[in-house]
Formats: C-alpha cells, structure tokens, sequence
C-alpha cells in the first residue's frame, strides 16, 4: 500500500436526478414490505421533465397489494419531501406512470423456500464490504466529508437558513494522505441548483461565500486547501435548471456514491428498489456488517470482504477477506470465524440484520453505509460482533 498520495470522492444531494429515481424506487420498496413482509420488489424509476415512471417486477399478498393510487402517492410524496416545485418537475403535477408487473414465476420458483429447499439467492453475483479507520463510522474520509458537506446544504435548505439553493448539488473532496492517514484538503468542489436570484455575479459571490462557510463547518480544523485556487464553486457558472428537467435520472446509477467513494471494489449491483431477498442489496450489506465489526474489533485498520452467489442457491458460493497488509491475525482464520457467527444465505442475512421491513428510503441518499444505527434502521452499521470476533481471533 501506498502511504503518501491524494484521493478523491464525490457525493450527490437527495435532489441529483439519479437519487430522486433512487428514492422513489425504494419509497415503493418500503410501500410493499408495510403490507407484507416477504413481498417481492425489483423496482426501476425513470424521471426527467415533468414525468416520473415506475418498472419492474412484483409480488405480494393479494389481500395487501398496494393499489395504482397509492404507489403513486408514494412517488409524489417523494418528491415533495426532496423539495421538487419547479416548472420543470413539480411533484404535483409531473405525468406520472406505473409499469410494474408480476415476478417472474421462474424466478420465484428459484428463490421461495420449499420443501427441504433452503431459500435460495435471487440472482447470482459478487458483493463488497469495506470499512477502514479513518473516520468515527469506519468510512472514506474523501466520501464521508462529500456527505456531510451535502447533507449541510440540504439541511439549510430544508429549514430555510438560506433562501437560495435548489435541490440538486454535487460534492467533491480530494484528500492529502501521509503515511496512510487523511490530513487535509487539497481540492474542494461544490456544485449547488440555486435561484434566479443568485443568477449575477453578487449572487455568485454570496453563493460561494455561504459554501465557504459549510466547508470551514464540516471538515476539520485546518484541513481547507491552502490554495483557494482549489476550492470550486459552481465553476460551470450560472446552475438554475437542474434536477430531473436538466438531466434524467435513473435507478442505481450512483452505486459508487452509494457504497465506498471508490476506495473499494464493488461488484456492480445496485441497492435501491430492490427487496431484501436481492442478495446485490442484502449480501452487500453483510459484507459492509462483517467488515466493520473486523475492524471495531481492532483485527485489522483496513478490510474489505467478498461474497458470491448462483442464483437459486442458498449458501455462498465463496467467502475472502482482505485486511491490506494491516491485520493482526490472518485473514483465513477471519474466513473460518464468519460464518460460525452469521448464516450467510438471503434468509439468514435478512433475519441476523432483520431487513424484512419498510426500512429502506432513508438509505436511498447520502450513502447506505456509515449512517447510525437506529432502531430497526442501518442494523448493519451494528458492530455488535466485535466482542465475539475478539474473543475468538484476538
């Protein structure tokens, strides 16, 4: 591993076209498990100019299936909650459309329990988890601060501290590492949707100084670039029409955002929109569970750890884990301790993690992991197994 370098991530508001596509995907997620926990969901979301539509597969109880009005109230109050009300996508009034059809019964038939048959995988692939020390929640630092400095402008936003930013907005934030540790900024970027009112050159200035101030707020004491040259705000200039109307949005096309900023590998499946029974979701979120509780447990400061699938199939088809030279036990003796402590198919991740519940939009923005474990929500940011991982490796 290297040990002095730079390293960048980026990070999308909850009004980014492809997370307001996210959000409603998994809106609809959350509609199907409140009627019937073992519903089957794979929903896609398109949005663009004044138009929102739903496809995909589902499958629930009869009694409790969701009916058109109320998945699309799902939609629509959605975007309201994101703050839409712009001629060009308002949650009001955007067309609306719903394509979603029945399971496929070969697919089902892959994955229900029956008989002796164990549930099996709903489809095959590989997922990554990945936690490392560099920050309080075991994340990136570079992902984690393009987060919180989003996170900032959506919460002044929302409670109208400014008067002037529009939903949509992208971070970025490049780190300075000396021997493996983040100690400052080198590159700052902002790029916010705002008002008419901002759209000259005062307007500009006040927008930059206002960002200024939630950089200065959300990364750490001396950490600003020391070359203001290398803090960019709005550097395209004027960005009044955004959101949905200036680009389209689409399902699970910010995985890298949702996961690790790119300081992982990923395995290329996309959460939102997807039941629990999707092992892209499910078994990536064990992996993220395993990882970090290897790393609260003081086993290593750096892990990553791969599983795979077939589709139909239970068990996994492989296990491996990697702690990048920074371990103090060796990593096949981690592989053998996991599955003692977790059952690793869909059905025992879903129950360890308890994930058969309407749980999942508060994940759909401002990443899946590194978030607080709350209630029934963010279980797998739990490091409830570090004790036992100590006691059988450390």
């Amino acid at each position: 591993m290297r040990s002095d370098y730079l390293f960048t991530s980026e990070s999308v508001s909850e009004g980014h076209p492809d997370k307001v596509a996210d959000q409603i995907s998994d809106a609809v997620v959350d509609l199907f498990l409140s009627r019937d926990p073992v519903a089957r969901v794979a929903c896609e979301t398109m949005v663009t100019t004044q138009r929102i539509v739903l496809a995909g597969e589902v499958r629930c109880d009869q009694d409790s299936f969701p009916t058109l009005d109320e998945i699309e109230k799902a939609a629509r109050d959605t975007v309201k909650r994101i703050g839409y009300e712009q001629h060009g996508f308002h949650w009001q009034t955007a067309d609306f459309a719903c394509h979603l059809h029945g399971q496929s019964a070969e697919i089902a038939m892959g994955v229900d329990e029956s008989g002796n048959k164990d549930e099996g995988a709903g489809d095959q692939g590989i997922m990554f988890g990945f936690a490392c020390d560099e920050t309080p929640d075991l994340m990136p630092a570079t992902l984690y601060y393009s987060h919180r400095i989003l996170e900032k402008l959506a919460e002044d936003r929302h409670a109208r501290v400014v008067d002037f930013l529009e939903p949509d907005a992208k971070s970025q934030v490049t780190l300075k590492f000396e021997n493996g540790v983040p100690t400052g900024a080198t590159a700052l970027v902002v790029s916010t949707q705002h008002t008419k009112a901002l759209s000259n050159d005062a307007g500009q200035k006040r927008l930059r100084d206002y960002v200024m101030t939630v950089f200065e707020e959300v990364l750490p004491q001396g950490w600003m670039p020391a070359d203001q040259n290398h803090i960019y705000v709005n550097p395209t200039g004027l960005f009044e029409i955004g959101g949905p109307d200036g680009d389209a949005g689409l399902t699970g096309r910010k995985i890298i955002v949702d996961t690790y900023g790119g300081a992982a590998p990923h395995g290329g499946g996309a959460f939102s929109g997807k039941d629990p029974t999707k092992v892209d979701r499910s078994a990536a979120y064990i992996s993220r569970y395993l990882a970090k509780n290897v790393v609260a447990a003081g086993l290593a400061k750096r892990c990553t750890i791969q599983l795979s699938y077939a589709i139909g199939i239970a068990e996994p088809l492989s296990l491996y884990v990697d702690t990048h030279g920074t371990g103090s036990v060796d990593e096949a003796r981690i592989e053998a301790v996991l599955p003692k402590l977790v059952r690793l198919t869909p059905k025992g991740i879903r129950t360890h993690l308890g994930m058969n519940k309407p749980i999942y939009q508060p994940t759909a923005a401002y990443g899946h992991f590194g978030r607080k474990a709350e209630g029934d929500r963010f279980t797998w940011e739990r490091t409830d197994l570090a004790e036992a991982l100590k006691a059988e490796l450390g």
